[in-house]
């Protein structure tokens, strides 16, 4: 059922139509970017779960270009989080990682048009990058502690912008955030004004960037679904009044 679900908002996108759903738009956006490459064009109704694609393309939107990617850069994120940070151990990642691609839950999603592997490949970027950030402490504001501390406002973003479970790694990064503040507020031999650069450089990187991201994603959301569709009854009528093919299409509406 998810399948026909999130294959239709693809569909949506390639058509420009606009629709109303509960998820944030990155997810959906990407599988419809997905099926463009890989030349679907966006026909094939998805009425009911199991009805045959036939001659639709279905291919790019199932995996070839988007699922496969992020499932083996999963996999990837999961083995350098394992073996670069945190256990130090060979073995360990490599178990890891191996119980990651051969998880059967983790391959059926990997091959169905769904939100998760998408999701997760957003969750583990961003453990990786607050880890990886951790591992800078000992430089502060040098090149690679401002890459990975603003690379990990990036996945937050794209985690919140797939799917609103991706709090749960806001609350992780959150937590990590305020540990390391209260280490260096607790550091007498860091003067005040060092202190608050710390605390405004993570207010930049994993609060503002993140928010700008995510607002970026609705601006593209609503600049591609320009034409009227069966989300239009959810908004108001100046709202109704922009979409192509909607009654309300270019009648002023007032206030």
């Amino acid at each position: 059922w998810d399948e026909t679900h999130f294959g239709k908002m693809g569909s949506y996108y390639i058509n420009r139509t606009f629709f109303f759903d509960v998820h944030p738009p990155l997810g959906k956006m990407l599988i419809g970017l997905a099926g463009y490459l890989s030349g679907y064009d966006g026909t094939f109704p998805f009425q009911k779960p199991g009805d045959r694609y036939e001659q639709h393309n279905y291919v790019g939107m199932r995996g070839v270009r988007l699922y496969r990617l992020v499932s083996s850069c999963s996999a990837l994120l999961c083995f350098s989080v394992q073996m670069l940070e945190l256990s130090k151990s060979l073995p360990a990642a490599l178990l890891t990682a191996f119980i990651l691609i051969f998880d059967t839950g983790c391959i059926t999603l990997s091959q169905y048009i769904l939100l998760d592997p998408i999701l997760m490949f957003f969750l583990m970027g961003a453990v990786l990058s607050m880890v990886k950030c951790n591992s800078c402490a000992d430089r502060p504001f040098s090149a690679s502690w401002w890459f990975w501390m603003s690379l990990t406002g990036v996945n937050l973003a794209g985690a919140m912008g797939v799917k609103f479970v991706g709090l749960f790694v806001v609350l992780l990064i959150g937590l990590n955030t305020m540990h390391d503040l209260w280490g260096l507020l607790g550091n007498l031999s860091l003067s005040l004004v060092m202190f608050g650069k710390h605390l405004l450089a993570r207010v930049l990187c994993l609060i503002l960037l993140p928010l700008a991201l995510y607002m970026a994603m609705f601006a593209v959301h609503f600049t591609v679904l320009n034409k009227s569709g069966p989300g239009d009854g959810f908004f108001s009528s100046a709202f109704q009044s922009q979409l192509i093919g909607n009654n309300l299409h270019n009648i002023s509406v007032p206030e």
